[in-house]
C-alpha cells in the first residue's frame, strides 16, 4: 500500500484528479446499478422484458456512442466531455429515483449510458496524455481506483437500500454533482496532441482508424478477453449460486477481486514492466485468463453443497474453485490492463486517442453482448446434454485463441518493439564492445 501511495504522489495534480474522478464515478455507479433490476421488478412490478429493456438501453446508448464521444473529446477537448458526461449522469441517476413510468426510465437509462460514452474515452485519453512516458504506471493506478470503486460502491448502496432505493439514486446523483463541481474548478483544460495533423472531418478520423490495420487486428484479438472478463458478472455468479444456493459467495467473489487489485496492482505492474515487453505482458496475461476457467471445468461435475450441520464447510469447498477462477481472472486483468491501454495510445500515435479508445470500446461492447449470448447458450446446452464442463472449456479455448493472436501480432511487429527496452539500451554498447 505504501508503494501505491508513493506512486500516486509521484504524479502531477491532473493525474491525481483523474484517479479521484474514476473512483467517484465507480462508487456512484456501483452503489446503484447492481440493485436497479431488483427495484424495477419488485417495487415497480415491471415485467422481465421491461426490466431488460431499461437495462439494455443503458448498454446500447453507452456502447453505441463511444466512438462519437471519443471523437468529440479529440476535437473540443477532454475536460468539456468529462464535465458533460458527469452532468448527464446527475440527471440520469436522479430520474431513475424520481420517475416510475417506462418511458421516463428508458430516457433515464439512456442518459446514464450516454454519460459513460462521453467521459470514459475522454478520461482515458486525458490520463494517457498527462502521464507521458509513464502511461503503464498511470493505468495501473487507474485500475486500483477503478476496482476500489467497484468494491466500495455496492456496500454504500446496500446501506442506503435499507432506507429506500430512491435514496440510493439521489445520493449517487449528488455524488456526481459534487464531482462535476470539483472537476470544473480544479481540472485543467487539456487536448490531444494535434500538432502536424491536418484538419479533417470526423468521418475522415473514423476512416483513418478503420484503415489502421495493426490497431484493428489488436482490437479484434482482444475482444475475447472482454468476454472472459465479463464472466465475473455472468458465469461465475451463476456457478456460485448453483453450488451454494445463496448470494454470500457472490459478495466474497467481488471482495476478493477488489482487494487483490488494490493491494497488488502497482507492485505487479512494476515487476512485469521490468521483465516483459508490452506484447509479452498481454500475451501471458491472456494465458492466465484462459487458465482461470480450468478450475471450473474440473469441478463442473461437483454436487451442490450438502445441507446439514456441515453445510458451511461443504459450501466453502464447493465455492473454492469459483474463487480460484475469480482470483486468476483478476490477476490476468492486473497484468493485461495497463499494457493494453498503453498499446492503444501507442498505435494511435498520440493523436486522435479519444477516437481510438471510443472505437476500441465499441468493439469490446459488441463482443461482450455476443459473448454473453453464446456463453448463456453454452451454459444451457452443457446442462441439457450432461456436459457441465462445456462453457468453461469454450472460455479456455477463447483465452488461448486471444493469446495466440496477440503473440502473433507481437512477433510481426504490429504492437511495437519485440524486445524489452532494457535490452535495446544494452545492445549498442554490446556492439561497440565487439
Amino acid at each position: 500500500m505504501r508503494t501505491t501511495i508513493a506512486q500516486i504522489a509521484s504524479f502531477n495534480r491532473p493525474v491525481q484528479l483523474l484517479l479521484i474522478n474514476q473512483l467517484t464515478i465507480n462508487i456512484g455507479f456501483y452503489m446503484l446499478m447492481p440493485y436497479l433490476a431488483g427495484y424495477l421488478s419488485a417495487e415497480l412490478a415491471m415485467a422481465a422484458w421491461m426490466v431488460g429493456l431499461v437495462l439494455g438501453m443503458r448498454n446500447l446508448s453507452q456502447q453505441g456512442m463511444f466512438l462519437l464521444g471519443g471523437s468529440l473529446a479529440d476535437r473540443i477537448g477532454y475536460k468539456p466531455m468529462i464535465l458533460a458526461g458527469l452532468g448527464l449522469r446527475v440527471v440520469g441517476f436522479a430520474m431513475l429515483g424520481l420517475v416510475d413510468s417506462l418511458p421516463g426510465l428508458i430516457v433515464a437509462s439512456a442518459l446514464t449510458g450516454l454519460a459513460g460514452a462521453l467521459f470514459n474515452p475522454a478520461v482515458r485519453a486525458y490520463l494517457a496524455a498527462e502521464a507521458g512516458e509513464r502511461k503503464v504506471e498511470a493505468f495501473a493506478l487507474f485500475n486500483v481506483f477503478y476496482q476500489t470503486g467497484i468494491l466500495v460502491g455496492p456496500l454504500i448502496g446496500l446501506a442506503l437500500l435499507g432506507v429506500a432505493f430512491q435514496w440510493v439514486c439521489l445520493v449517487a446523483a449528488v455524488l456526481f454533482l459534487l464531482l462535476l463541481i470539483m472537476q470544473s474548478r480544479a481540472l485543467p483544460a487539456r487536448r490531444g496532441d494535434d500538432r502536424g495533423r491536418p484538419s479533417q472531418s470526423m468521418l475522415a478520423d473514423w476512416r483513418q482508424v478503420l484503415g489502421h490495420r495493426s490497431f484493428l487486428l489488436f482490437s479484434v484479438a482482444m475482444i475475447g478477453s472482454y468476454v472472459l472478463n465479463f464472466q465475473v458478472y455472468l458465469g461465475l455468479p451463476i456457478e456460485v449460486r448453483r453450488v451454494t444456493g445463496g448470494e454470500t459467495g457472490v459478495a466474497i467473489l467481488f471482495a476478493v477481486s477488489g482487494l487483490l487489485t488494490v493491494l497488488g496492482q502497482v507492485r505487479l505492474t512494476g515487476w512485469v514492466t521490468a521483465r516483459w515487453t508490452p506484447a509479452q505482458a498481454i500475451t501471458r496475461g491472456l494465458l492466465v485468463m484462459a487458465a482461470a476457467f480450468v478450475p471450473l471445468a474440473l469441478a463442473s461435475t461437483a454436487a451442490p453443497a450438502a445441507a446439514g450441520p456441515w453445510r458451511w464447510w461443504s459450501s466453502a469447498l464447493a465455492v473454492a474453485p469459483v474463487l480460484a477462477s475469480g482470483a486468476l481472472l483478476t490477476l490476468a486483468t492486473m497484468i493485461v490492463y495497463p499494457f493494453e491501454m498503453a498499446t492503444i495510445v501507442s498505435l494511435a500515435g498520440e493523436r486522435t486517442v479519444g477516437t481510438y479508445y471510443g472505437f476500441y470500446n465499441t468493439l469490446a461492447g459488441i463482443g461482450i453482448a455476443a459473448g454473453n449470448l453464446l456463453t448463456g447458450l453454452a451454459l444451457d446446452t452443457g446442462r441439457a446434454q450432461g456436459m457441465p464442463w462445456l462453457p468453461w472449456v469454450v472460455l479456455v479455448a477463447t483465452g488461448l485463441a486471444c493469446a495466440t493472436g496477440i503473440a502473433a501480432l507481437g512477433k510481426q511487429g504490429h504492437l511495437g518493439p519485440r524486445e524489452h527496452p532494457a535490452q535495446a539500451v544494452r545492445r549498442p554498447a554490446d556492439a561497440a564492445a565487439r
